[in-house]
């Protein structure tokens, strides 16, 4: 009799690396998308190193990464008077044996995707189907899942797991937690683009610039043009508003135009960069409320399990949302090595994971790395001669080593710690 499936809820980031994953092992799949045709969309993420590893382990190459991305090499926070509060090499440049990516979220995407074709075959995929319901079988053994096309039709799956990366709105979490509490806005709003210009700094430095109440983020995401040297500098124009009526605008994402945000930076400009000009410099402009969920006592439902965004959708300020997703792929592959596709290996994977992630959330909350800002302006609001005389390098250093601890990338240990997965192992 062959084997059921584990079936998959989205084929975003971190549903299509486990598929690739579960294929890596030996193990059958299926994976459920609700829209009807995957596109490349999205904006700039970034690749930790502790990621990236985990992509090569699924057998991509520097040069797939160099194809739809930079290597990022520096990460760096600037005071609003425009000088230096903390900066750092990246990747390969601080030691890391796998380099960082700045990338564009759909193109990482569909790098997976068309891996998953290759590997797997196009059926896998099936879209425009919903997961709405799932049912766990009586005897302990697979789950019903019940997924809706875009006209409403039902259809049935039986499955050995169901595994849940349908995103920050998941229906199967939904399920599993019918009362839990709605989104969580903190107050703050993002505008996000992309505009072709000259990297600066060290050609691929992630910069974020202001305070932790009104900054600007941005770094390049693609090699620059040879002849003219202009690369496209995704960017992120933030500011933090009073929450206390909750998300009033209903899209969680829309169109916008630049009058409509531009005033909040009119007088960002600097020798060095140019903030108004960067902003005004994108074709196209995207407003999104900065959100995430509250951590959830576990993401583990007998046969079912929640996966990235579904599990522990974050603020983007640690860089982590993606890469997070795809080390939950990895760990849960490396539960079902140990235990089998069984809820065994579901459970292993609950307790290495969602407790110490769900802290990383809150950690973003409370600003992440950018956590630095905020303790600059308590102690100068924001503006200083010398950094070191309010803001000693020891206690910054400190403060960024506790971030990159708990998110998971901490260099040294990353650097020693043996692969999640290794090698040529398969799934009995």
């Amino acid at each position: 009799m062959s084997q059921s499936p584990v079936i998959i809820a989205g084929a975003g980031i971190g549903g299509l690396g486990l598929a690739l994953t579960l294929h890596q092992l030996g193990v059958p799949c299926l994976v459920l998308e609700s829209v009807s045709e995957l596109r490349p969309l999205g904006v700039g993420i970034n690749v930790q190193p502790n990621a990236v590893r985990e992509l090569y382990e699924l057998g991509f190459t520097e040069k797939d990464m160099d194809a739809i991305g930079v290597q990022t090499r520096e990460w760096a926070l600037v005071g609003l008077n425009g000088k230096d509060v903390y900066s750092e090499p990246r990747g390969g440049d601080a030691g890391y044996l796998w380099p960082q990516y700045s990338v564009h979220r759909g193109k990482l995407q569909f790098m997976l995707l068309n891996a998953v074709n290759e590997r797997m075959g196009p059926d896998t995929v099936k879209t425009g189907m919903k997961v709405t319901a799932y049912d766990n079988h009586p005897d302990g053994k697979g789950v019903t899942v019940t997924a809706e096309n875009r006209n409403g039709e039902k259809q049935h799956f039986e499955g050995a797991l169901l595994i849940a990366a349908d995103g920050i709105h998941s229906a199967v979490r939904a399920l599993m937690y019918p009362d839990q509490p709605p989104i969580q806005w903190g107050g703050a709003i993002m505008w996000r683009g992309v505009t072709r210009a000259k990297p600066i700094r060290t050609g691929a430095s992630f910069v974020g610039f202001g305070t932790h109440r009104h900054r600007v983020v941005f770094y390049p995401i693609s090699q620059p043009d040879p002849d003219t040297g202009l690369a496209d500098i995704n960017w992120i124009a933030e500011i933090t508003v009073d929450n206390t009526g909750g998300w009033q605008h209903g899209d969680w994402n829309k169109k916008v135009k630049h009058e409509d945000f531009i005033h909040h930076f009119q007088d960002w400009q600097q020798d060095w960069i140019d903030v108004p000009g960067m902003l005004l410099g994108a074709e196209d402009v995207y407003e999104y409320p900065m959100i995430d969920r509250d951590p959830i006592p576990s993401w583990v439902d007998g046969n079912v399990a929640l996966l990235g965004d579904a599990a522990h959708a974050m603020y983007p300020t640690g860089s982590n949302g993606a890469t997070q997703a795809l080390i939950d792929a990895r760990m849960l592959g490396a539960a079902i090595l140990e235990k089998g596709v069984t809820t065994a290996a579901l459970n292993t994977y609950d307790e290495q994971l969602s407790k110490p992630i769900g802290e990383v959330v809150l950690r973003n909350r409370g600003a992440g790395p950018f956590v630095l800002l905020n303790e600059l302006d308590k102690r100068c609001g924001g503006l200083f001669d010398d950094i070191e005389t309010v803001f000693p390098a020891e206690e910054r250093n400190a403060l960024m080593q506790g971030y990159k601890s708990a998110a998971g990338y901490a260099m040294e240990k990353l650097n020693s710690s043996p692969a999640i997965i290794p090698q040529s192992t398969r799934v009995a």
